[in-house]
C-alpha cells in the first residue's frame, strides 16, 4: 500500500508504534484531535490488512463455507486478527467484527464502537477479481463518523471523516499521492449506476432503475461501489439485497464525507447499532440528493 499520513508504516512489526496503553484514545465523544488519531489508526490498520490479504492471495488459499453459506478464507481471518489487535491496542473503544460475530463472539454496541469487515467481497477475492475491500468504521451515537476503506488490488486507501459541527473530508491515497475526493453532481446525459454483481437480475432493481435516466450501468462487488460514488466515478448505487452494518459503516463515512448520501428508501438515515446488525435496503448517491432526496424516484 502507498505511504499515507494515516499509514506511515504497513510493516506488521511497526504498525502499532505509538499505540502503547498510555497513548490509547479513550474519549468516545471525539473532537478534532481525537478523531484524527482514530482515523489515522484505522487507516494504518486497513493498509496493513490489505498487504496481508495480498500476501495470502499470492501464496494460495482455500475457500470454506460458513454457517450462513457465505464464503471465508485464511485472508479474512488473518486480516481480522491484525485489525482487532491494532484497534484494541490503540483505543479502548469496543470492536464488532464480522468473523468474531460469525464465531459467536457477541459484543453489545454502546454509544461508540468500531465496525470491521476485514475482507468485504470474499467471493470476488476468491474468484480472482480486484473488487474487494477492507472496511474499518467508527460509529458514534448511531452514526458512522469516520472510516477507512482499502482496495488492496488497486493499492488505494480511502479515508472519510464527518465532524458533528462542519463539512466532511474524504481523501484517496495511492501510488500517485494523496488527494481529496468529492462526489459529483449527475451529468446531463444521465447517471452512472453501480449495482451488486449478485443482484444484477433482481426485478425490483430493474424496476427502480427504470425510473432513472441511466447513461451507464456496471456491476461490481464489495464496498468498491461506495468509493466510486465518493470520488465522482459513479452517481448511484441502489442496494436491494441484504447487507450487514460492517459492510457499510466505513464506506458510508467516506461517501458522506465526500458530499454524497446513503439513505433508506423512505429518505431516512442509515443508522447503526441495530439488533442483529442487519441493514434495510438503501440508496447511495453522489452529490445530487445530499440535500434533496427521494430514494423512490
Amino acid at each position: 500500500m502507498t505511504d499515507h499520513p494515516a499509514n506511515q508504516s504497513s510493516d506488521p512489526a511497526a504498525r502499532h508504534k505509538g499505540d502503547r496503553p498510555e497513548h490509547r484514545h479513550a474519549d468516545w465523544r471525539g473532537g478534532v484531535a481525537g478523531d484524527a488519531a482514530l482515523l489515522a489508526l484505522a487507516g494504518r490498520l486497513a493498509s496493513a490488512a490489505a498487504d496481508a490479504i495480498l500476501a495470502i492471495r499470492a501464496r494460495g488459499f482455500e475457500t470454506f463455507t460458513k454457517a450462513d453459506s457465505s464464503p471465508v478464507t485464511a485472508a479474512d481471518h488473518a486480516a481480522e486478527a491484525l485489525i482487532l489487535e491494532g484497534l484494541r491496542a490503540g483505543s479502548t473503544i469496543p470492536v464488532i467484527a464480522e468473523e468474531e460475530v460469525a464465531a459467536g463472539i457477541a459484543i453489545a454496541p454502546g454509544p461508540c464502537f468500531w465496525l470491521v469487515d476485514p475482507l468485504d467481497g470474499t467471493r470476488e477475492f476468491a474468484a480472482g477479481s480486484e473488487n474487494f475491500t477492507v472496511n474499518i468504521g467508527l460509529v458514534r451515537d448511531r452514526r458512522c463518523v469516520l472510516g477507512a476503506v482499502a482496495l488492496p488490488a488497486f493499492g488505494s486507501l480511502y479515508l472519510g471523516w464527518n465532524p458533528a459541527d462542519g463539512p466532511g473530508l474524504a481523501t484517496r491515497a495511492d501510488a500517485a499521492g494523496t488527494r481529496n475526493v468529492a462526489a459529483r453532481l449527475p451529468p446531463s446525459e444521465g447517471l452512472t449506476v453501480l449495482a451488486s454483481r449478485h443482484y444484477a437480475d433482481d426485478p425490483a432493481l430493474k424496476a427502480y432503475l427504470g425510473r432513472q435516466t441511466i447513461a451507464a450501468l456496471g456491476n461490481i462487488g464489495s464496498a468498491a461501489k461506495f468509493v466510486r460514488v465518493a470520488e465522482g466515478a459513479a452517481d448511484l448505487y441502489p442496494r436491494l439485497g441484504p447487507t450487514m452494518e460492517w459492510d457499510t459503516a466505513a464506506p458510508q463515512a467516506v461517501v458522506e464525507a465526500a458530499g454524497g448520501s446513503v439513505r433508506l428508501f423512505d429518505g431516512s438515515s442509515l443508522d447503526y447499532g441495530k439488533p442483529g446488525f442487519l441493514n434495510p435496503h438503501f440508496v447511495c448517491r453522489g452529490r445530487h440528493g445530499a440535500e434533496s432526496f427521494d430514494a423512490r424516484s
